[in-house]
């Protein structure tokens, strides 16, 4: 059975979309995250990277915010095909 290839936020290339599978970390930072509308099922999609790669800007239901790649790390996504 094919089990699909979940991958960090951070490795998520440029303008392609995913939904997010799990984020983990310190308790703080997963409700800030949860504040923001980070949730389990949400589509995501990397906008931008700043030109040292970090931080890193988002699009989440509508709106954009930035964060760092290190917090990237912690959110799995599950990446949409690229048709």
């Amino acid at each position: 059975m094919y089990e699909p290839r979940k991958i960090s936020l951070k490795d998520l290339p440029l303008g392609q979309g995913a939904e997010i599978v799990k984020i983990s970390g310190e308790r703080g930072f997963r409700r800030r995250l949860l504040e923001l509308g980070l949730l389990p099922g949400t589509e995501i999609c990397v906008l931008r990277q700043a030109p040292l790669g970090d931080p890193l800007e988002l699009s989440v239901r509508g709106s954009c915010l930035s964060i760092r790649r290190q917090e990237a790390e912690n959110i799995m996504v599950l990446p949409q095909d690229a048709s």
